[in-house]
């Protein structure tokens, strides 16, 4: 039995949980630019409500982008901290494939291009092919001007995230059944996405939890 604590804190929102075998515990907020404040005192009543220490997990999973700098780096950073202090292995994944997967618990369907607003007139986007709780990577994620979007198979595409701001030109380029701005990725799925890994033994030491940008340099205007 695996037990994985995951935290997600890349966007709009902080989410932490923890994966016991086949019961997940979660914690979700709206907590714009909170992140800082809100997560350990999540992981903490989450401990507890799990009757867990960090000391009997098996590692710690994290979003590790690409999303906002600051919430970026928040989950990486304390996933780092969480990391050392317990001795556990880490695991980050990707957070626009995390927000596939939790879309899935509002609106199945099993091709999803999530698109993220990255501000300065861009967006993240990745795609994927979500069965079986799990979100197979079907494009890697990029950082897209969205005059100039990426090829894509043709597929009945669902298209989630706020980068739906673009959706005129997000529709043009793919075609969508369906499109749904407002999902956010959700701890519970980084741990799903993490577990065959940390099964596998590919977890990685606590100062390897690096966040994801993909943008070469991080400015001052990026951060929000």
């Amino acid at each position: 039995m695996t037990r994985i604590l995951a935290l997600e804190t890349a966007g709009e929102t902080c989410s932490v949980a923890i994966m016991d075998g086949d019961k997940v515990l979660e914690h979700f907020e709206q907590a714009p630019r909170r992140q800082t404040e809100r997560v350990l005192p999540m992981v903490e009543a989450l401990l507890a409500e799990s009757q867990l220490t960090l000391r009997q997990l098996d590692g710690i999973a994290f979003g590790h982008g690409p999303g906002a700098f600051t919430g970026v780096r928040v989950a990486a950073a304390v996933t780092q901290g969480l990391a050392f202090a317990a001795d556990l292995p880490v695991i980050g994944v990707s957070t626009l494939a995390a927000c596939a997967l939790s879309a899935q618990d509002i609106a199945p369907h099993r091709d999803v291009i999530t698109v993220f607003d990255a501000r300065m007139g861009e967006v993240y986007l990745g795609a994927y092919c979500c069965e079986d709780g799990l979100a197979r990577t079907l494009f890697d994620d990029g950082l897209f001007d969205p005059d100039t979007l990426p090829a894509l198979p043709q597929k009945d595409w669902m298209i989630i995230g706020s980068g739906l701001v673009y959706g005129e030109a997000l529709r043009k380029a793919y075609g969508a059944s369906r499109c749904e701005a407002d999902v956010h990725p959700h701890a519970k799925a980084v741990a799903q996405l993490a577990l065959s890994g940390f099964q596998r033994g590919e977890g990685v030491s606590a100062e390897q939890a690096q966040p994801v940008y993909l943008r070469d340099q991080v400015i001052q205007g990026a951060v929000r």
